[in-house]
């Protein structure tokens, strides 16, 4: 088989890409670590307040007796709460969004309201949803779904809004309806916007939820936080924050091996 040659100034370019993918993931590495060094070091040498802060040791030793706290039940909680809104909330969201993009009317006469709820904050309306729905998880997945959802449907319909309107009139000349122009030019249009939306609120839900678990609930991360607080444990605090953190950039890195799946299958049809 005929293998075409990589030009001389192509090669200058890609060592020139690796060495840039190589220098942002050391210096990456080299943030965190260093970070986590000096925090360590102003603890031991009383720089800095271990007791309200804690210390990098004090928080792997917490991790490692993950037992004692219960830590596996708060995490799977938290997960499970965040997950359920986040898929309740985007195909809500996505749903709705079909729907206003259906009916320009409808889309026109529910724009004002759909602002004023994604400018309202959430954990105003905590104890509302708690009297509405109930205390516990019931209140708690629904603040995720009520983030996540409307920010699905504000992204996915101006995604669907901005659709190339000339391939949508040629469409239309070849005496396509309305649900063909969806299918065949809207939605595979509109996939990435769909991604994108996911990685936004996959972090909202998350935030929900620990708001949530903050106002009501008897498990779950955002609790842990507040009961460390409240019995001034910082190390079980500061571990519960962290964990957030690496939930919260598994939970993105998982949805972007997603998009990369989806948009191969797509390229390859």
């Amino acid at each position: 088989m005929y293998h075409k040659e990589i030009s001389n100034e192509r090669k200058i370019y890609l060592k020139k890409q690796r060495r840039y993918k190589n220098a942002v993931t050391f210096f990456r590495v080299f943030i965190i670590i260093s970070f986590i060094a000096l925090w360590e070091i102003g603890g031991r040498l009383g720089l800095i307040d271990s007791f309200v802060l804690s210390q990098p040791s004090r928080i792997l030793s917490v991790l490692a007796d993950y037992k004692q706290n219960d830590l596996l039940l708060h995490i799977g909680t938290t997960l499970f709460e965040t997950g359920v809104g986040f898929i309740l909330g985007v195909v809500l969201g996505c749903f709705i969004a079909v729907l206003l993009w259906w009916s320009p009317f409808l889309s026109k006469v529910s724009e004002p309201y759909l602002v004023v709820l994604n400018s309202l904050p959430k954990i105003a309306l905590g104890p509302v949803i708690i009297i509405w729905v109930g205390a516990g998880t019931r209140a708690i997945i629904f603040m995720a779904l009520a983030i996540s959802m409307i920010v699905t449907v504000l992204e996915m319909l101006n995604g669907f809004i901005g659709t190339d309107k000339e391939l949508i009139k040629m469409l239309r000349t070849f005496g396509a309806n309305r649900f063909q122009i969806f299918t065949k030019i809207v939605l595979p249009y509109n996939i990435e916007t769909l991604f994108n939306s996911l990685k936004i609120n996959i972090g909202l839900s998350l935030v929900g939820v620990i708001a949530g678990e903050f106002l009501v609930s008897k498990a779950g991360l955002g609790y842990l936080i507040v009961y460390g607080g409240q019995v001034f444990k910082m190390d079980l605090v500061m571990a519960s924050v962290i964990i957030l953190a690496a939930a919260a950039a598994i939970l993105y890195e998982l949805i972007v091996i997603c998009q990369r799946f989806v948009l191969k299958c797509i390229n390859h049809k």
